[in-house]
């Protein structure tokens, strides 16, 4: 089986590092781990003349090669996940085949979102919250937006999240593993 490694870690100065961490847990439970920098034959990214194009092309060259997805949803210079890493968990779900997801922080979407935004998270009189334009906040008790959730709920796969300490979190693979053996044991 060969899983894209969808998430955010391609933007660590030491993104090869983890890629190959991750290589090595998957072959250990017998699969593939497909990370978004690994080459793909791609005519269409070499003939892309814009390199953010190139990449776009060459990851979702890797996305429709691959048989399922695992996304690390720890949230990503905000409140929730990686746009990117979204995306692609979409991507690969409408295409229909097997997604799971994982996070290394436990905090709700809701209290995450509040606390991103302090000051501006305003307590509405029936209980529940907007910010500072008025637009109301998810409160649902969900990890992330309920599309995301949902969408794995949906597909049935997995969101496994634990609470890692901050110099942590874009390394530590303990919840990466059990999405993983969660994902094999599902097909």
């Amino acid at each position: 089986m060969r899983i894209y490694l969808a998430g955010p870690e391609v933007f660590l100065p030491d993104a090869e590092a983890v890629a190959d961490a991750k290589r090595r847990l998957c072959a250990r439970h017998g699969a593939t781990g497909i990370f978004p920098t690994d080459p793909i034959d791609c005519p269409e990214a070499d003939l892309a003349a814009e390199a953010w194009l190139a990449i776009y092309l060459r990851n979702e060259a890797h996305i429709r090669s691959a048989d399922a997805l695992i996304a690390n949803l720890t949230p990503f210079r905000g409140p929730s996940a990686d746009a990117g890493t979204i995306y692609e968990l979409g991507f690969m779900r409408a295409l229909g085949r097997p997604v799971a997801g994982y996070a290394n922080t436990a905090m709700p979407f809701t209290d995450r979102t509040r606390h991103f935004l302090g000051a501006g998270a305003r307590e509405r009189a029936e209980g529940e919250w907007e910010d500072a334009e008025g637009l109301h906040i998810e409160a649902f008790g969900l990890h992330d937006n309920l599309m995301i959730d949902g969408g794995l709920r949906a597909a049935g796969g997995v969101l496994l999240t634990r609470e890692v300490p901050a110099p942590d979190r874009w390394r530590d693979l303990t919840a990466f593993e059990a999405a993983l053996r969660a994902l094999m044991e599902s097909v």
